[in-house]
């Protein structure tokens, strides 16, 4: 578990040398028998109420919502449904990315192994709240629905790019109550930023293209299609995409905190 401001990749098996921690469970929250389930923090801020990790659970059904924060989830391995008491339920297959918002009366169910790479929030000072279903409170991101929908940017900012402006475009698809937890898809041309703190903390799981981020210090990321990477607000860094790219985003911008 990290909470330095450097650029983190997300690995399935956690650190080398690292591995997953044991998870201990509570038969309270589920409605099956107890499974087995791993745990590695890449990032935790409590304050913030903000988790990046990598988590396995075996079969497995939990009791009903109300679901505890937003998350986004990339299902490496396995698929699950989230099920509501009316038994609507919405898939998540492997593969996908998708975003699972806060207070649904839902239960995570699924048969079999699953992996997956997430980002959650829970604002440290909200009370239990449950409020909407389980069809349209689960967005499973596909990018020829938001390809469509895809507009483009006035300004690249907050990013300040070196030489010729790209074209970027971006489709944001949910924005919590608070408006500081943020998911959509973007691209862009080929371009440089300039070396600068980061302005938000930002979860991306790469579509298309390759990146690198070099931070302060000299280190350099290269990140390609398929990878998932965090980087946390603050980071001293800049950025290189020598193609065109586009990548699943989510932002949380502790600045829009109440």
């Amino acid at each position: 578990m990290s909470i330095d401001k450097k650029v983190i990749r997300l690995l399935a098996d956690g650190p080398v040398g690292s591995g997953l921690s044991n998870m201990a469970l509570d038969a309270d929250e589920f409605q099956s028998d107890l499974p087995e389930q791993y745990v590695y923090e890449f990032f935790k801020d409590a304050n913030l109420g903000l988790t990046v990790g990598v988590w396995t659970t075996t079969t497995m059904q939990e009791s009903f919502g109300p679901y505890p924060g937003d998350e986004v989830v990339v299902i490496l391995d396995g698929q699950a449904e989230m099920v509501d008491a009316q038994g609507q339920t919405t898939p998540i297959n492997s593969g996908a990315t998708a975003c699972i918002t806060n207070g649904l009366p839902i239960s995570w169910k699924q048969t079999g192994f699953l992996r997956k790479f997430f980002i959650t929030y829970e604002n440290p000072n909200e009370t239990e709240v449950v409020k909407g279903t389980v069809i349209g409170g689960v967005i499973v991101l596909e990018q020829d629905a938001l390809n469509r929908n895809l507009e483009t940017l006035k300004a690249t900012a907050p990013f300040k790019i070196s030489g010729d402006m790209p074209i970027q475009r971006d489709n944001c698809i949910y924005k919590n109550d608070q408006g500081n937890f943020i998911v959509g898809m973007w691209d862009s041309e080929e371009f440089e930023s300039d070396m600068e703190p980061f302005p938000c903390h930002e979860f991306v799981h790469l579509l298309e293209g390759s990146l690198t981020i070099t931070e302060g210090n000299g280190s350099a990321y290269e990140f390609q299609k398929g990878d998932v990477f965090f980087v946390p607000e603050g980071a001293i860094c800049s950025l290189k995409a020598d193609t065109y790219i586009k990548k699943f985003y989510t932002i949380f911008d502790a600045n829009t905190l109440n």
